[in-house]
């Protein structure tokens, strides 16, 4: 039965925009998956007339808040995060966040990031008994292994479990993620893709000069992978399946678009590759769609928005049977699938994937009709009734549908 307290909420927020509380420790113009995927779910509601606060960290000393009538952005100090001197973490600000708050208080506080600044909203929110959801978006115990502190790995994951316990409501983008997180603890955990923006990144923005300058002509093959240089990203199995495939097709071109720490060691290792770099706005959409294929061999997503981009772009994917690619890929038809931490059959796969590039050129066309099907519109709309539930009580957050995609996998 529905309590006093919920009745009331739900009687003050009924017909009228949400006033919606932000956290993150990651924003654009920072690239990476989360960040992105923040500023989309951000617009998204500014966009249904709700009224936006964003708590971010300062990027710059020239970083300045936008203010306006419907969104207000507040701006936090952080610290460089060790070996991503590009990246920063929050620090402690329950203080400040419960001044803000008392000040003009949200009808949700929802938390994007589980650092210092997340945790202190979460403290902050429960003081004054605003509703809290939150995102479940990176593996950060699953990273442990990958930088020598393999022994904190379970103090992580118990950490992360206590801290999204204690929250209504936490969005993971797929449902084999959800069981994995169920069976180690986690509760209240509600599926919501992602989406792919269908229109930036299209097969129409292939570019002929973009191949020359790669040395590749229309016959060649050229291999691309996007992401973080980090060695939580698996390079290992990317080079391996690179050097497979140039043993089939000589005239077998890698690029890689994105920096991290492991650029140099990945440059010694594949000194054939060519390194692009970081690239945004319309630069990455045109890398994407001018490639052939794209290889993904990480093994530690939450999801991996770079699949649904190149699927969008009208590649085959070849990755492991996880995460995104296990969700979207119909193996065969509209990518590969290895057999999830088995480098062996990556990189037969590989093999196949350039010996035969009629079928991965109708791979391609297949994964760019299910990516059509990964509207923002829609997944904002399973955000915002999630948001909806979790500001009048919480009742009915776990009952509501999943998207199509999330249910046919």
């Amino acid at each position: 039965m529905m309590s006093t307290a919920t009745t009331t909420r739900e009687i003050h927020l009924k017909d009228r925009p949400l006033r919606i509380a932000f956290v993150t420790e990651t924003y654009p113009p920072e690239v990476n998956g989360v960040s992105m995927t923040v500023a989309r779910v951000v617009e998204g509601m500014r966009g249904r007339g709700h009224r936006v606060q964003l708590v971010r960290l300062r990027q710059s000393t020239a970083d300045t808040p936008v203010h306006t009538d419907a969104y207000d952005e507040v701006l936090m100090r952080g610290l460089p995060i060790p070996r991503y001197p590009d990246l920063k973490m929050g620090l402690p600000q329950t203080g400040a966040l419960l001044d803000l708050w008392r000040a003009t208080r949200p009808d949700l506080v929802h938390i994007a990031t589980e650092g210092p600044l997340g945790w202190s909203a979460l403290r902050a929110a429960r003081r004054l008994g605003v509703p809290v959801s939150s995102d479940f978006r990176t593996n950060f115990h699953a990273y442990a292994q990958h930088y020598g502190i393999s022994l904190l790995k379970r103090p992580v994951l118990a950490y992360l479990r206590h801290f999204h316990s204690r929250t209504a409501c936490t969005m993971v983008p797929t449902e084999s993620l959800r069981r994995e997180l169920a069976a180690q603890g986690f509760r209240d955990l509600s599926v919501v893709a992602r989406g792919v923006d269908t229109v930036r990144f299209h097969p129409a923005k292939r570019s002929t000069e973009l191949r020359r300058q790669w040395g590749a002509s229309d016959d060649d093959t050229v291999v691309l992978c996007v992401g973080r240089l980090a060695p939580e990203k698996n390079l290992n199995d990317l080079v391996s399946a690179y050097e497979a495939m140039r043993r089939i097709q000589s005239r077998t071109t890698l690029v890689i678009v994105g920096d991290g720490p492991a650029r140099q060691a990945l440059q010694a290792a594949c000194p054939q590759a060519i390194l692009a770099g970081s690239r945004t706005g319309e630069d990455l959409p045109v890398h994407y769609a001018s490639a052939d294929a794209f290889l993904f061999p990480s093994l530690t997503e939450t999801f991996g928005n770079v699949t649904p981009e190149a699927m969008a772009s009208g590649l085959p994917v070849l990755a492991y049977d996880y995460a995104a690619a296990a969700q979207l890929i119909d193996p065969g038809n509209s990518g590969l699938l290895a057999t999830y931490g088995a480098a062996p059959d990556f990189i037969s796969l590989a093999e196949r994937l350039v010996a035969d590039p009629q079928h991965a050129r109708r791979m391609g066309v297949a994964a760019r009709q299910t990516a059509e099907r990964l509207a923002w519109d829609t997944v904002i709309g399973q955000v915002e009734a999630l948001f909806n539930a979790v500001a009048r009580g919480g009742d009915g957050v776990s009952a509501l549908p999943l998207s199509p995609v999330i249910a046919d996998a």
